[in-house]
């Protein structure tokens, strides 16, 4: 049994406090691993001026290199791959292949929900194999989002299987997501061993298939109509209350002012959506504008402010209903959209009017949802998080810069995309070098990655500049603030006790029993904070464990990676479940109602596939 040393209370210590802010996010989860690995670089030297004054014996010495091993997770060759898999993934994305793809599959299932279940995870599934599985749902949100809008089903229905399939998809193979990547470090820095390119694609295509078969059936049952099948967006976000027209009158005040000094800068809880003027509808910027008697605007505002507004500024309500049609009247491509925060937005903690969204993208957001709660009314303070879904109008041109911009996913398909059909074959042939050269041995993962990155900037499959955006910086900023953490939990003994206390179930358990444990452990961990972090938590312990009762310690890193790779059962326990939290409109409880009899199944499924493949 490992007796408890200070270094283990210290490493604990830091365990425990990231955990809460991993759970509680008061700060973006990659600044909070960023803090992990600065407290980790503080602890020797601090520890080493308590020895001078006489409260310590002894330093902690958690890393044997110091600093280099606290800094490892910048040099690692996890957190290189993966960047350079962001990459590879996001020059495909620009060639518009997969959203070719996609549409052409989409074409065959018209109003069947069985046919549409099996194009979404059809395609999703394999896709997520061979680029990163959160750019995957990214790609395909807004196709699938305008599938289930043509076959007149709800998209409630299909958003959470394609976030399910593309997590399942992700294990068909090493660069299927980031998770396997860092596993497969971690596995050679403590077994000497790491995972080859398909080294467990035959597991990967077992849990697919089962995962498919589950979504299919039970899955399909247990999935919630959280919202209609769309017709019209307003009604989609229940608009019609607070959406109305008026007219200003010859004896209004506002006439001759400036739009912007008149109704924008002011008191008053209204957004200005468009004005019509003589039959010519302009949307923003509006706020140069002087107003005329008798011009139209349509608002953004609730009936009591109306009222008040009414009776202030001179104006009268125009009888007619404002929907979908009225408010696209102005252009003749789509104005009127759905977009989705993403993950590592440069919105998130912001407020719409902290961040000015409407100076800064021309766009007027009418409505906000988060899950299935719905913000029409004082909105411009609202914090925004990831997956937040906001129900904007802007001019066409400004909703494909919307598009282009990494901050958001539009989740509807636009019209005219500025893709580079004609790269299509190079961009393909580069993804399947890398994994050509990394499969057959010829090159390590990273190089060949990396190798590819660097050819799709050479063949202007991407250009120079698009390279800082391709990239999650979030996600890598993560690896390399936990994978000292992990490092410190092995050398600390804190990974060894740890796995004496899971070992005692190995009294009562038989070894299949206690590799279930492990799998159930991570999952339920991953559930509640990021993928990563739980892998740098639990694969030491794994291996300390499997070692300890004489098992394949292999085999439990493997159990460990599937568990962190497929979180069903929470929002915020997989980056692509927070995706399609918004435009699914979904409740919290939707995910454990149907990712967790899917996450038991996968328990099952995935150990005895584990004991079968690779033995105990």
């Amino acid at each position: 049994m490992v007796s408890i040393t200070p270094a283990i209370l210290v490493v604990f210590l830091v365990v425990v406090c990231a955990l809460v802010l991993f759970v509680t996010e008061p700060v973006p989860v990659d600044v909070t691993a960023i803090g992990v690995m600065v407290a980790l670089l503080l602890i020797q030297p601090a520890s080493a001026s308590l020895v001078g004054v006489g409260l310590l014996a002894e330093p902690i010495v958690l890393f044997p290199d110091y600093p280099a091993d606290a800094l490892s997770g910048f040099s690692s060759a996890a957190t290189l791959t993966v960047l350079a898999m962001f990459i590879l993934s996001d020059g495909v994305q620009r060639t518009g292949v997969i959203q070719r793809l996609g549409a052409r599959i989409a074409a065959f299932t018209e109003g069947s929900l069985d046919r549409q279940l099996g194009a979404t995870i059809g395609v999703v599934a394999p896709i997520s194999g061979f680029i990163n599985n959160t750019a995957a749902v990214a790609i395909l949100l807004p196709m699938v989002t305008d599938l289930a809008e043509r076959g007149g089903t709800s998209p409630s229905k299909l958003l959470l299987p394609l976030s399910y399939a593309s997590m399942f998809g992700g294990m068909l193979t090493l660069i299927g997501t980031s998770t396997n990547i860092l596993a497969s470090d971690l596995s050679g820095r403590l077994l000497g061993r790491t995972f080859t390119m398909f080294e467990f694609t035959q597991l990967g295509i077992v849990v697919s298939i089962v995962g498919a078969a589950y979504l299919l059936t039970v899955g399909r049952w247990l999935t919630p109509e959280r919202i209609r099948a769309r017709g019209d967006l307003t009604e989609e976000f229940e608009m019609a209350e607070y959406l109305t027209e008026v007219v200003v009158r010859e004896d209004s005040p506002l006439v001759g002012q400036q739009v912007q000094r008149a109704l924008v800068e002011t008191d008053f809880d209204v957004d200005l959506i468009q004005l019509i003027r003589e039959g010519e509808v302009f949307l923003e910027p509006l706020g140069p504008k002087q107003i005329q008697a008798g011009d139209v605007f349509a608002l953004r505002t609730d009936r009591d402010t109306l009222v008040e507004l009414l009776d202030v500024e001179g104006l009268d309500v125009v009888p007619t209903a404002v929907d979908e049609d009225e408010l696209e009247a102005g252009e003749s491509r789509q104005n009127l959209v759905e977009v989705v925060v993403a993950p590592g937005s440069s919105l998130v903690d912001e407020s719409l009017v902290s961040a000015s969204f409407r100076q800064r993208y021309n766009a007027t957001v009418l409505a906000l949802r988060r899950g299935q709660e719905l913000i029409r009314r004082r909105m411009d303070d609202v914090r925004l998080r990831v997956g937040d879904t906001l129900l904007v109008q802007a001019t066409a041109d400004s909703i494909e810069r919307l598009d282009a911009n990494r901050d958001f996913i539009v989740a509807q398909e636009i019209e005219k995309h500025d893709y580079r059909e004609s790269k299509t074959p190079i961009a393909v042939g580069i993804v399947v070098a890398v994994v050509g050269l990394a499969a057959l041995n010829v090159l390590p993962i990273v190089v060949s990655a990396l190798a590819g990155a660097l050819a799709m900037v050479a063949t202007r499959c991407l250009r120079p500049q698009e390279l800082y955006e391709a990239v999650q910086w979030d996600v890598v900023f993560l690896l390399a603030g936990v994978i000292p953490l992990g490092i410190a939990l092995e050398t600390s003994g804190g990974a060894a006790l740890l796995a004496d206390v899971v070992v005692a179930s190995g009294d009562v358990l038989p070894l299949v029993g206690v590799l279930a444990v492990f799998y159930l452990l991570t999952a339920v961990l991953t559930n509640v904070i990021s993928n990563n972090a739980s892998v740098v938590l639990m694969i030491p312990v794994a291996i300390e464990a499997a070692q300890s009762l004489g098992a394949n310690a292999f085999s439990f890193v493997l159990a460990v990676t599937f568990a962190a790779s497929t979180a069903f059962m929470t929002p915020v326990g997989y980056q692509t479940n927070l995706f399609v939290y918004g435009p699914g409109g979904y409740r919290f409880s939707d995910y454990i109602r149907v990712g967790g009899p899917l996450q038991l199944v996968f328990a099952a499924v995935t150990t005895v596939g584990i004991v079968a493949i690779w033995g105990l």
